[in-house]
């Protein structure tokens, strides 16, 4: 229904302007800076011109920016989501045709005098920051060509201790089952450990939350993630995941990728080192993504881990443990962070149906629109929501698909020739290395339940076989 599609619209919207809030106070937002230091960011931040939700330029005051960053210490992330039906405000088109006007008739006016006019001429004006933007876009204003050019968060080599940067990236790797793979991955870039590191048959959100989650479960949470601008990369949903969990995710700039050499030479390994074992003839011997990601993790920890990194000096695995141990995040937050939400309507049954599966809520919500929120790897859970308030959780009534279509298991296709005998299999030494080590002890690394991220709980569960 076109009601619908526009409730939906305006949620989508809502949210866009709730990451846009957060991005711009994310660093000003810092407990750890004195309010010396956060009044010097937050003017540095209303002097310069960003692009909003929609792609235009705006600027925005220092009341605003103050008054953002209390709302993210009170209620977090969603305090900065607005209401839906408040998201797209519409101003007059007379206000806005008067305010042009005031402004050609003294171009020395800014958007605060201006404002000021207009309410006292009508008793009601625009926000500030909607005449700035409205001048910005018409040429009306007289603000200098050249902006301030905001100060580098990487400014030097590396960082100065572990998980305080993890820097990702995805790599085109071998071709599997006739497929194509991507490794998503994340190095800490203190140390150059692999915090998360996974193979999968797409660059999409699926495959890097596949590789990033477990790595925040079992490593805790870095203070920045510096990635690349890949579609992957700039998905609402990581930047919800990030903004909900605290971590500052930063992009590199177009065709400007300071700072991202730890992460290009570490894939220059991984090809030198470990694809290049893997030849046309021993890939096809591979079972799986299960089997691959399973070499990746035993590569990692007996060779790339353990063995001294030619810049730090240090094996990277003990140059990270010896910055711990690292808190991580409760459960409950964690999930939080990474559900999708779909929002359904309410049968008179008291019954809402999402991908094939029927769930029971409260007989109140019957004939409503409401929003369920959920893990895209268990749709046995959900959480509903009826105008952003919690309204219970939706019991399972009937359940064929226990994941999102997005989120189904990834599953080789078979190849076209035979398996064809191999010499000395590099790779099977390692693997049967990696289990000699687990037999006689615990290394602390993450693995997520694929087997595809150098872990410590899957390596418990084998020790315990």
């Amino acid at each position: 229904m076109k009601t619908d599609d526009q409730e939906q619209a305006r949620l989508e919207r809502a949210r866009a302007i709730g990451l846009f809030r957060y991005m711009l106070i994310r660093e000003a937002a810092d407990p750890a800076l004195t309010s010396r230091q956060r009044g010097a960011l937050v003017r540095q931040i209303a002097a310069r011109e960003h692009a909003d939700p929609s792609g235009r330029p705006v600027r925005l005051t220092r009341w605003t920016l103050d008054r953002w960053i209390a709302a993210w210490r009170q209620g977090g992330f969603d305090a900065l989501v607005p209401s839906p039906r408040q998201s797209s405000p519409r101003t007059p088109p007379e206000v806005i045709e008067l305010a042009a006007a005031l402004k050609k008739e003294n171009p020395a006016r800014t958007a605060a005098q201006v404002q000021r006019i207009l309410r006292a001429q009508a008793g009601w004006a625009p926000d500030e920051r909607t005449l700035q933007r409205m001048f910005i876009r018409t040429g009306l204003t007289n603000l200098a060509a050249s902006q301030q050019q905001a100060g580098s968060a990487f400014g030097r080599f590396e960082a100065s201790r572990p998980n305080e940067i993890w820097t990702g990236d995805a790599l085109h790797a071998i071709r599997l089952g006739g497929r194509k793979t991507y490794l998503f991955a994340f190095i800490d870039d203190h140390s150059r450990a692999v915090m998360a590191a996974r193979f999968g048959f797409a660059e999409d959100t699926i495959r890097l939350a596949a590789a990033l989650r477990p790595a925040l479960e079992s490593r805790g949470v870095p203070e920045w993630i510096y990635v690349d601008n890949g579609s992957a990369f700039v998905d609402a949903w990581l930047l919800r995941a990030c903004a909900k969990l605290g971590i500052k995710l930063v992009h590199s700039k177009p065709g400007k990728p300071e700072g991202r050499g730890k992460i290009e030479r570490f894939f220059r390994t991984v090809r030198g080192q470990f694809l290049a074992e893997l030849t046309e003839q021993r890939a096809e011997q591979l079972a799986g993504l299960a089997e691959l990601n399973r070499l990746f993790t035993a590569w990692i920890e007996t060779v790339y881990h353990v063995r001294e990194h030619s810049e730090t000096r240090q094996p990277p695995l003990a140059r990270w443990e010896a910055g711990g141990p690292f808190p991580v995040p409760p459960p409950p937050v964690l999930a939080e962070a990474f559900r999708w939400s779909e929002r359904r309507t309410v049968s008179k049954t008291a019954l809402v149906s999402m991908h094939g599966n029927r769930y029971q809520v409260d007989p109140a919500l019957a004939g409503r629109r409401v929003e369920l929120v959920f893990d895209p790897f268990d749709l046995t859970v959900l959480q509903v929501r009826c105008g952003g308030k919690d309204a219970g959780t939706a019991l399972p009534h009937h359940i064929s698909r226990h994941a999102h279509p997005k989120a189904r298991p990834e599953e080789p296709g078979s190849g076209d020739d035979a398996p064809r005998a191999t010499g000395i299999d590099y790779l099977a030494l390692l693997d049967a290395q990696h289990d000699r080590q687990l037999a006689g002890r615990v290394n602390y690394a993450a693995l997520d339940s694929g087997g595809g991220q150098p872990g410590r709980g899957q390596q418990e569960q084998e020790q315990g076989k």
